[in-house]
């Protein structure tokens, strides 16, 4: 596989780095606000970059609605052209309607890996404080390939579809992610003792990638032996390399170890383009009472931005934006409903804006 299949990971990495942008031009991005919390959130995150005087600015696209047969071809365009975006959540009709917006951008786009990064906070009460496990799945293909039939009146056909190319791609990102963030492990998640061709070429996949890198450490689980391990012995993990529909549960249950998912960061990343949203998708959207009290978590959002920041090459500004988050997560006076608070989202960004060096 060439190299030039692999994103750029120097951009997302989580170490510091002296180097600095403050006469950088601004970088535009695409913003996509998203239903539910998300314009809330979404909103937080821009009071914070024009507090941080990043050198960025958003194209806005409030019309994108997670009920749209298919996301409009002025924001893809508008995503290609700018190779970033940023997007609350768009909910997914559940049962009959139409497909998931989330599904078809990351195919639009080839946005063949995400990134979840679950880790523990100071601060923040949880039952593990040692968590910090980055999650990375394939984003492609699986059991979100959507290919679904009814083979007569009350049977349904639904396909899993597994490549060995686009396997043996997320499999290097993995090991090339944890080789450049100086990661000790990597663990192929699957279930290949019953999907024996497709999770096995997956798990072949990942193996042959493996021995590639004598430096890392590299190991297999089964998906249910992993669910019960990781909310037994979350230290245990490091990066975990996954299909997409385990990926997905995966990512959800780490974040909850972790704090929930209103902490937990994320980013989509292809070729060319690159996503950023709240890392674990559960509740992303909120509820119309949160929404209505204005009381959403916009962390996971903010530690979102952090990462596009660093893909864009301004690290300095996302460790600036990093260390603020953390701050007012340690000292604890403003918390949102979902973690024992009462603060509103504004007041959790106004507290963020003054913990900015």
């Amino acid at each position: 596989m060439s190299r030039k299949s692999i994103p750029i990971l120097k951009q997302l990495l989580h170490q510091s780095t002296t180097r600095r942008f403050s006469h950088a031009p601004p970088r535009a991005v695409t913003l996509i606000p998203g239903d539910g919390v998300g314009p809330l959130v979404t909103e937080s995150v821009e009071q914070v970059m024009k507090s941080l005087k990043a050198p960025v600015y958003f194209e806005r696209y409030d019309e994108v609605q997670g009920d749209m047969k298919c996301i409009p071809e002025e924001v893809i365009d508008s995503i290609k052209k700018n190779k970033v975006c940023l997007k609350g959540g768009l909910r997914t009709p559940v049962g009959g309607g139409v497909s998931s917006l989330n599904v078809q951008m990351r195919k639009e786009l080839d946005l063949y890996a995400s990134i979840v990064h679950c880790v523990s906070f100071p601060g923040l009460p949880t039952r593990h404080e040692d968590v910090d496990i980055v999650v990375i799945r394939e984003n492609t293909e699986g059991e979100y390939a959507g290919l679904e039939h009814e083979v007569v009146p009350g049977v349904v056909e639904s396909l899993k579809v597994i490549t060995k190319y686009c396997s043996q791609r997320i499999a290097k990102f993995a090991f090339e992610y944890a080789d450049v963030n100086k990661r000790k492990k990597v663990t192929a998640v699957h279930k290949a003792n019953i999907m024996k061709l497709a999770d096995g070429l997956f798990l072949e996949s990942c193996r042959e990638v493996a021995t590639k890198y004598p430096e890392i450490q590299y190991e297999e689980i089964i998906v249910d032996n992993c669910c019960m391990q990781l909310v037994s012995k979350p230290e245990q993990f490091d990066v975990m390399v996954t299909p997409n529909l385990y990926g997905n549960l995966i990512a959800n249950t780490a974040a909850g170890l972790a704090g929930g998912t209103g902490f937990m960061p994320g980013g989509n990343v292809g070729t060319d383009q690159a996503v950023f949203e709240q890392g674990a998708s559960a509740g992303n959207v909120g509820n119309e009472k949160i929404l209505k009290l204005k009381k959403a978590n916009p962390v996971a959002l903010l530690l979102s931005s952090a990462m596009m920041l660093r893909h864009l090459e301004f690290p300095s500004f996302a460790d600036r934006l990093e260390t603020a988050v953390r701050r007012v997560i340690a000292e604890g006076k403003f918390r949102t409903k979902d973690v024992g608070g009462d603060s509103t989202t504004q007041e959790v960004v106004d507290a963020v804006i003054a913990a900015l060096d």
